[in-house]
């Protein structure tokens, strides 16, 4: 028995003597990982399952390094899997920060995008713990140095064939082995949701990293064979739903007191760049933070619990679902591969009512591809940057809002004497993450400011606390307000033009800042009045939790007129951005048959309207439902914390107070009732709603988000209007006809006043599968 168990000791510790690389290597990568769901999605899910996933998965990948027999050749390839995974570790970090998810190698195409926004990622979005990952690249290198100085035998023991075989099928029993056991410990919904790849939380949280990065290009390679070869069974399902669409609208409510109120009149649309609906309840210091948004919001209708539904291709998500009433695309983006198809958008329907349709933007044309993907989307013009206009002030990412805006007007001017009717939209720019710019052209103050009596003198002196001076969120509220200015010197300089009358303004916001919720840490918890920022052990400590923070991406809506035709309301019924198309073709006269969303004024009183998003969560008025942890909370009287908790916020009918004791000295200084943890908990399947209503809304997402993807993948309105269904036209159109149309703005088609028309989009994609030919 002694020698039985020396010949073990003797045998692992030979084993650990000649793969000392491969081992670091091994155990490098899966503390990386474990890291990785430490700093993202914490420990919410099993810790034993994903270390057991990912130990089988390295493994098995480390193994092949045992065909090499040369020590150097074996190390280079254990370096280039170590920089591989911490590159991955690296950008799945990054972009949770910014998404609440991982990353897909269907986003490699908007890339490109990376290029003017580097600035955002490195001052808003990356934290040095996204570089901790990177540990390992010099780890192993320092390992290998030391192995050929220290150990005589290595090469030698590393060339051993007969060795080299018995560790190789070592390493595969014992991989299988892990492997096996992690498998007999899932559950069906664990399988699908890894096959769906919609919850990467939950499938990251719960298979580890290397899995699921292996099983999301499973699950992109066979997205793009679907695409090709799925046409069939997605038209049934499009069919069905439509069909199933058309019965229902015939016995539902075709008018209301909204239908055709706007008929024929023009329309502009602002675009406000990373605009947040809590911004218009915030007061700094007493003051509106954006009081001319808010004169439009009372003088309008204003739709207070609205929600962008953007996905990884943020703005552009937003102006394709603004247009077209459908879902951002899952995989990948519309703008970037998916631009080439037939969308039925408000602009094309404008346009055969008699509309000439055009678009403004102070950035190049070539970001989000807008040159291609704003005349598939309808307009006849895009004026932008310095082809149109005079650089003649930039703040962050292109030219100022208020430059834009002031010289945007004339060319409104000429437009209004040449037609009849118009349609403009104005994308903004200025309040672009990462704000900081905004600091060298801003005086607006973000302090906190109040008196405190001094004996001395037995005067009362001011104080100012710096509150959120200096920080990314101050920075935001600073260019939140220039925003806010920009829009009110257009109002005024459209209204001297006299270019508001017979027109309608739509104003809305394209998706949130992209705050982290540290900066909401500090913004819910600051005490002005000791300088200090309570932690989670103090009494008054206000959680950042993550359904506190995604109900607070709410964006703002705003329809409003000058010559009125409305009685100014304020509507609070939960609404999406796939439902302005069809409120505003109310409105307009108008009608998508393709639209996923509602009319909002007809949605009847006994009714919830639901707001999906790209992930599968969804909101109702009863509740915000979290797919990618089961969980929902429930809504019932509650009140944004962003809105209620700050300081800036508790003092706003009292600013500049007096400090005393007895009041200000008692500030955070209690547990809040309303806002605390244990407050928030209670709200979290509280028994509000049952099983069955998730599990409807549940359905009613992902039906709709599968239709979305069948008509952007497949094309799937231009072949129903134009009766193609054969075979010919499954291929991903957008894998040849995007990408060889899609060039630097010197290669490229433009339309509009600069060139000659571009194609029709089909006779685009024909030319381009000749050209590869």
């Amino acid at each position: 028995m002694n020698k039985v168990i020396a010949k073990i000791r003797s045998g692992i510790g030979g084993y650990l003597k000649d793969n000392i690389l491969f081992l670091t290597f091994v155990f490098a990568s899966v503390l990386n990982g474990f890291l990785l769901r430490a700093f993202t999605v914490k420990f919410n899910y099993s810790q034993i399952k994903p270390l057991m996933a990912d130990f089988a998965v390295i493994l098995l990948l480390a193994l092949i390094s045992y065909v090499f027999k040369k020590p150097r050749k074996q190390f280079v390839y254990l370096l280039i899997l170590t920089i591989i995974f911490s590159i991955l570790c690296t950008a799945n970090s990054i972009y949770y920060t910014n998404y609440k998810s991982f990353i897909s190698v269907s986003l490699v195409s908007t890339a490109s995008q990376l290029g003017g926004v580097m600035d955002a990622v490195t001052e808003n979005i990356m934290e040095p713990k996204d570089l901790i990952f990177l540990w390992d690249i010099p780890a192993i290198i320092v390992v290998y140095i030391l192995i050929k100085r220290r150990t005589r035998d290595y090469i030698t023991q590393v060339k051993e064939k007969r060795k080299r075989r018995r560790y190789a099928l070592g390493t595969f029993c014992v991989s299988i082995g892990l492997a096996g056991i992690f498998c007999s410990t899932l559950t069906g919904t664990d399988y699908s949701r890894l096959a769906k790849q919609w919850n990467r939380e939950y499938v990251l949280g719960t298979f580890g990293l290397y899995t699921y990065q292996f099983s999301d290009v499973i699950s992109c390679t066979h997205a793009k064979i679907n695409m090709m070869f799925g046409y069939e069974e997605s038209e049934e399902v499009f069919n069905k739903f439509y069909d199933d669409k058309s019965k229902t609208e015939e016995t539902s409510e075709k008018s209301n007191k909204y239908t055709n109120i706007f008929k024929d009149k023009n329309i502009i649309v602002i675009h406000a760049e990373s605009f947040q609906q809590f911004c218009m309840d915030t007061y700094i210091n007493g003051e509106e933070l954006t009081p001319n948004m808010n004169k439009l919001a009372r003088e309008g209708l204003y739709f207070s619990n609205f929600y962008a539904q953007e996905s990884v291709g943020t703005s552009s998500d937003s102006e394709f679902t603004f247009a077209s009433s459908l879902m951002p695309a899952s995989s990948g983006t519309v703008a970037i591969n998916y631009w080439d198809r037939d969308y039925t958008t408000t602009q094309k329907m404008l346009k055969k009512k008699g509309y000439y349709t055009f678009s403004m933007h102070g950035n190049n044309g070539s970001y989000w591809n807008r040159l291609n993907l704003h005349h598939s989307l309808g307009y006849d013009d895009f004026f932008n940057y310095n082809k149109d206009f005079n650089i003649d002030e930039t703040i962050g990412l292109g030219l100022s809002d208020k430059s834009f805006f002031r010289q945007a007007v004339p060319k409104i001017e000429k437009i209004n004497k040449e037609h009849d009717k118009w349609y403009g939209a104005f994308l903004m720019l200025t309040n672009h993450t990462p704000f900081t710019d905004i600091e060298r052209v801003s005086d607006y103050e973000v302090d906190f400011k109040y008196k405190m009596y001094n004996e001395e003198d037995g005067m009362y002196e001011e104080k100012s606390a710096p509150f959120l001076e200096g920080t990314k969120l101050g920075s935001y509220f600073k260019s939140v307000h220039y925003a806010d200015q920009a829009i009110g010197q257009f109002m005024t300089e459209l209204d001297n033009a006299g270019l508001l009358d017979n027109t309608v303004v739509v104003i809305y916001g394209d998706h949130d800042a992209k705050i982290k919720a540290e900066e909401y840490d500090r913004y819910f918890n600051y005490n002005p009045f000791t300088d200090s920022v309570l932690t989670e052990d103090d009494e008054g400590y206000v959680p950042v939790d993550d359904f506190y923070y995604n109900l607070n991406r709410k964006v703002p809506f705003i329809i409003w007129s000058k010559d009125g035709g409305y009685e100014p309301t304020e509507v609070k019924q939960i609404m999406g951005m796939y439902d302005v198309q069809p409120t505003l073709g109310n409105m307009f006269g108008f009608s998508n048959v393709y639209a996923l969303g509602h009319d909002i004024f007809s949605v009847a009183d006994n009714e919830e309207n639901v707001v999906i998003f790209p992930n599968g969560n969804f909101v109702t008025d009863t509740v915000y439902y979290d797919s990618q942890k089961n969980t929902y909370f429930d809504l019932t009287d509650y009140k944004n914390v962003a809105t209620s908790v700050s300081c800036n916020q508790v003092y706003k009918d009292d600013p500049n107070p007096v400090y005393m004791d007895n009041d200000q000295g008692l500030f955070k200084t209690t547990v809040n009732e309303t806002y605390c943890q244990d407050s928030c908990n209670a709200r979290i399947n509280d028994g509000v709603v049952d099983e069955d209503y998730i599990s409807n809304y549940s359905n009613y997402a992902e039906e709709r988000i599968n239709i979305s993807n069948a008509i952007i993948y497949y094309d799937m309105i231009y072949k129903t209007d134009h009766g193609f269904s054969d075979n010919n036209m499954n291929g991903d159109n957008s894998s040849s006809g995007a990408n060889s149309v899609f060039a630097p703005p010197e290669n490229k088609r433009t339309f509009g006043r600069h060139a000659a028309p571009p194609l029709p989009l089909k006779m685009q994609y024909y030319y381009s599968q000749y050209l590869i030919l």
